[in-house]
């Protein structure tokens, strides 16, 4: 946190502090976000499916490419944790790293969930956001972020000697061994940095450490996507509720999610296709 001060300033200390930021990766080059296309597709749309995560647990769900998917506050102020891999190919997966270096720490609509090395295409794109009048507020927080890596027990041990079962990486890794008929751990290897869904996060402004606060969902609000490859989802209903006190909690009121996965009308499809895997040849190199 850099909060100890051993070696002194040199001379010119504001002129190095005040020189110019660069964007690391300019998005400006990265394919539009076409919003009138994926309205055009979205229209006359129909859901397949219905999945209800109950609280404190995980759910999974599939969705293939060319579909929409809704995450939905149904019943009160809830946050979920969001794991994505490529159906049929686990060691694709989402990577929210090189997400929030592309997009910023907190996503909406246009942004993409990108997929990890080597393929690091785009998974899916968020095309509904009802919570993005939200914006930044005074805090500096927002909502829906890739910065929290998710809860999980090692930490619990960690910092509070607790050994606490149902944070969002046990639920996601339980979910995952039973959809995929895996031991659990081969499926806790295949669990990863999440999208935080309903959730707001920032950074403290003095000691610049993560912060939570009360999520701003109501019953109704949704984030939704579009599926740009086959899709295998895992979502956990946190049992910190909305995070307004903890996010490793048996007390917090907690609340189910809902996904739903809506199939366009095909002809509005006519001439998609999935995203193709990243171009680089792979030499490394050698």
């Amino acid at each position: 946190m850099k909060l100890r001060v051993e070696h002194p300033e040199p001379e010119d200390a504001i002129k190095r502090r005040a020189v110019r930021p660069v964007i690391a990766y300019p998005n400006d080059q990265l394919p539009a976000y076409d919003a009138s296309w994926y309205a055009t597709a979205r229209t006359g749309m129909v859901r397949t499916e219905r999945i209800t995560v109950p609280p404190r647990d995980a759910a999974t769900f599939e969705v293939p490419a060319g579909h929409f998917f809704r995450i939905i506050s149904t019943e009160g102020a809830q946050v979920g944790d969001l794991n994505i891999w490529h159906r049929g190919q686990l060691d694709e997966h989402f990577y929210s790293g090189k997400t929030r270096a592309l997009h910023g720490t907190h996503l909406s609509t246009g942004d993409r969930l990108w997929s990890s090395f080597p393929y690091l295409r785009p998974m899916a794109t968020i095309t509904k956001d009802t919570l993005d009048w939200y914006g930044w507020d005074a805090d500096g927080a927002s909502v829906h972020d890739v910065i929290g890596t998710r809860c999980d027990p090692y930490t619990g041990v960690l910092l509070n000697n607790q050994h606490y079962h149902h944070c969002c990486h046990s639920n996601l890794t339980r979910a995952l061994a039973e959809q995929e008929n895996l031991t659990l751990p081969e499926a806790e290897k295949q669990v990863h940095d999440v999208l935080n869904v309903f959730m707001c996060t920032g950074f403290t402004r003095d000691t610049h450490q993560y912060f939570m606060k009360a999520s701003p969902v109501r019953p109704g609000d949704y984030l939704e996507f579009f599926a740009e490859i086959d899709l295998l989802g895992a979502l956990s209903a946190c049992p910190g509720g909305d995070c307004s006190a903890s996010h490793s909690s048996d007390t917090a009121a907690c609340y189910p999610l809902t996904v739903e996965v809506y199939q366009p009308d095909a002809g509005a499809m006519k001439g998609w296709k999935p995203a193709v895997p990243n171009a680089y040849g792979g030499g490394h190199g050698l």
